[in-house]
């Protein structure tokens, strides 16, 4: 019998940036309700609720590993940036943003390419980067499946500029909200993190996804500016209060100015069932038998 392919989902937007959900209502969604093995939490321009994910992730045993990543704004549209140890600054070209995600050990993989838009990596780029004699400015895949209604009109397009460019594909949701991950995904041999990198390189991953009806758009619309407003009502308290706490970027201590995750959130269980942190104390699972 043959064993499965590894699924991967790594575009998930959090709390901290703006998706809709916090790092325990994402990590509980992903273990109950998906076959993720690996997903990649990549808020734009931040990766403390990605760490903070990872250690988490761990923490309780899931079987989905948490890639550190993030969604850099470049000059030249967005660029995921994944197995990522610190922060990458935006605003600057995409060549040298790549550069750099490269010098830490990081994959770069354009986001919702070829859209006409100017968040989107435009075609000349890609191709000026591909054909680049420096190796390290080259983008390492392409973002193939986007179930977006940025990725849906020109899904087509970007698989045959893959195909053409002879460039690894991925598929992902670029979640905003818990329930929309896993809308588009990944598959690649084997399980893990490391399998998923192996895969990029060798160009052995494949694209899949179900795109997103308008319905669902709107919706996810809607949430994004409650939770604009509440962001901003929990901004003006905490500057009245001024007591060294901001609005919730959805991980234990991120509350805290400047925030700081709270390594022992999990070990620290009061007598009311809760976290030293206001959380409900999860229960580990028990672990995947396939690890």
């Amino acid at each position: 019998m043959t064993e499965r392919l590894g699924r991967a989902d790594l575009h998930i937007h959090t709390q901290a940036s703006d998706g809709v959900d916090s790092i325990a209502t994402i990590l509980d969604h992903v273990e109950r309700a998906t076959d993720l093995d690996v997903i990649a939490i990549t808020d734009h321009e931040r990766i403390d609720a990605a760490l903070a994910a990872r250690t988490m992730a761990r923490d309780l045993g899931h079987r989905a590993e948490v890639i550190v990543g993030e969604e850099v704004s470049t000059l030249g549209g967005h660029l995921l940036g994944l197995f990522l140890t610190d922060r990458v600054r935006p605003l600057r070209s995409m060549r040298t943003t790549i550069a750099e995600i490269h010098e830490q050990g990081g994959i770069a993989i354009p986001a919702h390419p070829l859209v006409p838009y100017p968040l989107c990596a435009q075609g000349w780029v890609l191709r000026r980067l591909i054909r680049d004699p420096d190796r390290r400015v080259r983008p390492d895949a392409i973002e193939a499946f986007n179930p977006t209604m940025l990725g849906r009109p020109w899904h087509g397009r970007v698989v045959r500029f893959a195909d053409e460019h002879g460039m690894p594909v991925v598929g992902n949701s670029d979640a905003h909200q818990a329930i929309a991950i896993g809308t588009g995904w990944s598959t690649f041999p084997g399980r893990t993190a490391d399998d998923l990198r192996g895969a990029i390189v060798e160009r052995s991953t494949h694209q899949h996804g179900s795109f997103h009806g308008t319905s669902r758009q709107l919706a996810t619309f809607g949430d994004q500016l409650r939770k604009y407003r509440n962001d901003a009502t929990a901004a003006i308290r905490a500057t009245v209060r001024r007591d060294g706490t901001g609005r919730d970027l959805g991980y234990p201590g991120g509350r805290h100015r400047p925030p700081r995750f709270e390594e022992e959130w999990l070990a620290r269980p009061t007598e009311t069932g809760t976290s030293s942190a206001g959380e409900a104390t999860p229960v580990a699972p028990a672990k995947d038998p396939r690890r």
